[in-house]
């Protein structure tokens, strides 16, 4: 047989392969448009809270938040595990995540309102997609909002920052450089409910870097209230200022 023959079954495999959709690096397949990158408008300083604002964390201590059960690092009383220093706190892996609602508590003040928190991604770049500057904030209701170092940083559009994860990919990208401060502000209306049933749905809308990324996005939820949970996803992020201004008028951006 001519062998120029015998690599046609080849060359039909490779054109088969790239008229088939986008896939990711981590494996997931691409969907939609890539969000467009453009300049935040956030320049690191921190905001201050307005008055009237739950202080959730000020950077001096970390009262009132514990550390999830790991089992590779078990500590007693869920004792809060992460560094706490020059007005941050910061992952210390493997201590596990950590949340604001205290153990065994009602203490659930995240209702229908403003959160604001500022974030930043190791000044180190390590790794890739996924794998560099993760974390997240879990509101409960809602589904994670995505912390990644996304500054020239490919992953699946719906896994990057400012996404609502696997749910809802951000509008534009937004991300400041590794190292650097950068701030979320998240708009939260609780759903407005009818004999315990969802008449209304709950909304909730993202600026990452005073830039909108996520635009009223709806969610069936009867939740009326959570805490606040912070993920360790393995990376030393860090995270300040974080504040609370409850109400239906702070829930409008």
């Amino acid at each position: 047989m001519n062998p120029e023959l015998k690599k046609l079954p080849l060359i039909f495999s490779l054109l088969g392969l790239l008229s088939g959709p986008l896939v990711a690096a981590e494996g997931q397949e691409q969907t939609g448009t890539e969000p467009p990158v453009v300049a935040p408008k956030y320049d690191g300083t921190l905001v201050p809270p307005p008055q009237g604002a739950v202080i959730l964390f000020d950077g001096q201590d970390a009262k009132g938040w514990v550390s999830f059960p790991n089992p590779k690092d078990p500590k007693p009383n869920n004792a809060f595990g992460w560094k706490v220093e020059n007005g941050y706190m910061e992952v210390s892996t493997p201590s596990g995540s950590v949340s604001q609602r205290l153990v065994g508590t009602q203490e659930s003040p995240i209702t229908s309102g403003r959160l604001h928190l500022e974030w930043a991604t190791p000044a180190e770049v390590k790794g890739s997609g996924q794998g560099r500057g993760n974390s997240g904030v879990f509101i409960d209701g809602f589904p994670e909002l995505q912390v990644l170092d996304s500054f020239g940083n490919k992953t699946y559009f719906d896994g990057q920052a400012a996404a609502l994860y696997k749910k809802h990919p951000p509008l534009v990208n937004a991300c400041r450089a590794p190292g650097l401060w950068q701030c979320y502000d998240i708009y939260i209306q609780r759903a407005k409910l009818d004999g315990g049933k969802v008449a209304q749905p709950a909304v909730i809308t993202v600026y990452h870097n005073q830039v909108l990324v996520q635009d009223h996005v709806t969610f069936s939820t009867p939740i009326q209230k959570s805490g606040l949970r912070l993920q360790d996803h393995l990376n030393p992020n860090r995270f300040r200022n974080i504040w609370f201004m409850p109400g239906e008028t702070a829930a409008q951006p």
